[in-house]
């Protein structure tokens, strides 16, 4: 198939009307000797896209596509490629792109943390050229961030699972999450649902921890087996004292989140991780005295092995994503960046109809 010279996308044209983003075309990156090219099928709308285009992760240039959550069909093969990929695949793609996969990081499966790693988008490759995202109909990558995506899962639920189901799996692999473990899922959202899911296929006594009881229901229907509402049990961290091995947090923001008190529910040597990346202008704060034999943490993306685990287990367990579909174009995103502001989603989007906005 022939690459064509110019991508066509949906693009944040200016940061302070970022919720009307037009089309455009833009020139594609080099295509190196390791790199796939890739027909887009679908793209979910993670949170990280609304942050970017927005502007809460600071200054975004003119003319960025955003989306980290592709599924898409192989067209191109670098010559240097060893991955066994073939034309025609349908594969994954997450929220990397590249990374120097030289340093004891990337050695260790930790790419994630490379210290010259490449977002999907808005980050500067060594050449210079500016990433761009998924709400386009191709993109380039390095194989190595590319996933096969199994038979049994849908395109538009295997996207959620890109960045945001490996955001949320990787602290709860890395920490022990399974049979015979208690786990919170705080924040019942895009990745919180995605939270409950996994760590109930994981094999753990899972449990939701909301400010109210709204999503109680839901959350016992992704797979939680307790429910905690924080604002309607002012006692919670009495009553359950001494109760959980781990606890990801999965809110958007952690300016609500009593870090002074939330240690008193872990078990000695017990685990907080934090998932959340919010405005950059909150801190962090808390009373040292009470993290005596518990650990608190942050969690960055997933490795390319914890995705290949998480489509696996995904597929072994038929773990379904809830997710509503939205045509992909100016207006559909528009809607999806609209409602992602309000909150007004149950729990992800994913954009469709790739071929007929582009082709």
């Amino acid at each position: 198939m022939t690459s064509p010279e110019k991508y066509t996308g949906i693009a944040v044209i200016k940061g302070q009307d970022w919720t009307h983003p037009k089309k455009i075309q833009f020139e594609p990156k080099h295509f190196d000797d390791n790199d796939l090219e890739l027909k887009v099928i679908c793209c979910a709308c993670c949170g990280s896209d609304v942050h970017t285009a927005s502007g809460n992760w600071g200054e975004l240039s003119d003319s960025q596509v955003v989306g980290h959550e592709i599924v898409a069909t192989v067209t191109k093969i670098g010559p240097k490629c060893t991955k066994g990929f073939k034309i025609g695949d349908r594969v994954g793609v997450g929220a990397q792109v590249w990374a120097c996969l030289k340093c004891d990081r990337c050695k260790a499966d930790n790419e994630a943390y490379c210290p010259h790693w490449v977002s999907t988008y808005a980050r500067k490759y060594a050449d210079g050229y500016t990433s761009q995202g998924g709400y386009a109909n191709y993109v380039r990558v390095h194989e190595h961030f590319v996933v096969s995506i199994p038979e049994n899962i849908p395109s538009e639920l295997a996207a959620p699972l890109m960045c945001g189901g490996l955001t949320v799996y990787s602290p709860l692999v890395r920490n022990g999450c399974g049979p015979g473990k208690k786990v919170g899922i705080l924040g019942i959202g895009g990745i919180g649902h995605m939270g409950l899911l996994l760590a109930n296929a994981m094999g753990a006594d899972v449990y939701a921890i909301s400010r109210s009881s709204a999503k109680k229901e839901d959350a016992t229907k992704l797979g939680a087996h307790h429910f905690i509402a924080t604002k309607e049990e002012p006692d919670w961290f009495e009553k359950y004292y001494d109760t959980f091995d781990l606890i990801v947090i999965c809110a958007g923001s952690l300016t609500d989140i009593d870090f002074s008190t939330l240690p008193n529910v872990m078990k000695v040597g017990g685990r907080i991780v934090s998932i959340a990346i919010p405005d950059q202008s909150q801190m962090l704060t808390m009373k040292p005295f009470g993290l005596a034999g518990v650990s608190i943490a942050n969690s960055h993306l997933g490795s390319m092995k914890e995705l290949d685990q998480l489509v696996k287990l995904v597929s072994e367990k038929n773990v379904k994503v809830w997710v509503e579909t939205v045509p992909i174009g100016e207006q559909g995103v528009h809607e999806v960046f609209t409602r992602m502001v309000k909150g007004d989603v149950r729990y992800r989007f994913t954009f469709t109809d790739f071929d007929k906005e582009f082709d």
